[in-house]
């Protein structure tokens, strides 16, 4: 196996020859800014630019790019007549964590129908509601572990119960103790995507390759007879998915995008990090939730408030800073080019937090969402991707994340339970991050959990 240096050195250099520019313009390109500053790498940029500017020239990878933010930045970036795809994210990542082949890669008709598989299966709101009572079940089983005396972090509590519960309604088989571990995988190929200096890099290589065979042989079980997908299940439409020429998918790719309909859930859990930390800085919304919540009869999924808070992280913690695509032709935005060839790049933090899109932009405010139904109607809030979810690169399953969010905000507000202020700083350079913790959950009432050894 490559290690992460030489995936990340390979992809320089071949960028580099293709692009056929000298090692001196290869030492000024902003990738390793990227690398270094991780969520401040779009501030840097902005640095250069005119106060306010909706886009900045840069080099990228060997190419001219152009850095895009705000309303202008998102339907520029969106528009599929000017902007491509494909080969535009890294192969470093794109083949860790979305798998080879997958819809993320795909542009034009081919992209649409595939997208449409997705939006069958994650977003329409029979699937949502589908998922709402599986969220319930595990949600209330972590927070009765944690008034037990359970030591699961937010995060580590999360991976478990969001991908339990988003497995179950896939379609798939197996104990909760096989999807617990099957999750964990896929919460650290999560981990490892976006750091190829770090060995949890080429460990994020290896459990995407489990991933992907153990995938393929429940695509094969279920094409086969040998194993039952239930009617409407995400199994059962990936195992006989057809392509635009009638033909199956492959069964390894048909997996791989099986797992895209997974994985997103049990990424949440780093929101979930951020939501236990913003709940312990500020106790008055964790009481507002839980008022709420109690309110409500107790039920976990789908308060309003805990809904709200839930949208206000995924605002201000994205998963991601930035996203890439190719400019078919020359692009030209708020007075900056890039050339046809050159790398359109959307600045997701920058637009959520834009001061020229929201008021008080760099406060955490929840109320600015309360009583917001069409969250898609705002342009600038992307963090799951922007412009439509049917005919663009929205991801089809925000749905599903922000019920999974706000019922993991919602046992996180219980009042027996207390979330410590140990370990819940956030390292703004690694990608992606979350708070060091993952956020420590203990029994709110003192001595309810015996203290262990330090030794054992």
């Amino acid at each position: 196996m490559a290690t992460a240096f030489s995936v990340l050195t390979d992809t320089l250099s071949r960028s580099a020859r293709t692009s056929r520019i000298g090692v001196a313009k290869l030492l000024h390109d902003d990738a390793p800014t990227l690398m270094t500053r991780g969520y401040g790498f779009g501030a840097a940029i902005w640095d250069r630019a005119r106060t306010g500017a909706r886009a900045v020239p840069m080099r990228l990878l060997g190419r001219q790019a152009l850095l895009v933010r705000g309303a202008e930045g998102v339907a520029t970036f969106y528009d599929n007549d000017r902007i491509a795809r494909h080969g535009a994210m890294p192969a470093f990542i794109q083949e860790t964590l979305f798998g080879h082949g997958s819809v993320h890669s795909l542009d034009g008709a081919e992209h649409r129908h595939r997208k449409a598989t997705f939006v069958d299966v994650a977003y329409e709101d029979a699937a949502v509601e589908a998922l709402k009572p599986l969220l319930e079940r595990e949600w209330r089983a972590e927070l009765d572990e944690w008034i037990a005396g359970g030591r699961r972090s937010a995060y580590d509590a999360a991976a478990g119960a969001l991908g339990r519960a988003i497995m179950h309604w896939a379609g798939l088989p197996g104990t909760d103790d096989a999807l617990t571990r099957w999750s964990a995988r896929m919460a650290q190929i999560v981990d490892g995507f976006g750091a190829p200096y770090s060995p949890s890099f080429p460990l994020a290589a290896a459990n995407r390759a489990w991933s992907d065979r153990h995938a393929r042989k429940l695509i094969e079980a279920v094409r086969a007879g040998e194993l039952d997908a239930p009617e409407g299940s995400a199994l059962r439409a990936w195992a006989w998915h057809r392509d635009e020429g009638d033909e199956l998918l492959p069964a390894n790719l048909a997996g791989i995008e099986l797992q895209n309909c997974i994985r997103p859930m049990v990424a949440v859990a780093r929101f979930v990090a951020f939501a236990a930390k913003e709940l312990h800085d500020r106790p008055e919304w964790r009481d507002r939730i839980s008022a709420s919540v109690e309110e409500r009869g107790g039920v976990l999924v789908d308060d309003p408030v805990a809904v709200a808070f839930a949208q206000e992280i995924r605002r201000t913690a994205p998963f991601v800073p930035v996203l890439p695509g190719w400019a078919t032709e020359d692009i030209e935005v708020d007075g900056a080019t890039v050339p046809q060839g050159g790398r359109v790049v959307l600045d997701i933090l920058g637009t959520n937090t834009d001061d020229r899109s929201w008021e008080r932009a760099g406060e955490f405010d929840p109320s600015r969402f309360l009583g917001v139904d069409d969250y898609e109607a705002i342009e600038t809030f992307i963090p799951h991707g922007g412009a439509r979810v049917e005919t663009g690169h929205r991801c089809p399953g925000e749905k599903l994340a922000i019920a999974g969010l706000s019922a993991a905000a919602a046992a996180l507000s219980d009042p027996r339970v207390r979330i410590l202020g140990t370990g819940l700083e956030v390292n703004r350079r690694r990608l992606p991050t979350k708070p060091a913790s993952g956020g420590v959950v203990r029994p709110a009432a003192a001595g309810a959990a015996p203290a262990k050894c330090p030794f054992h």
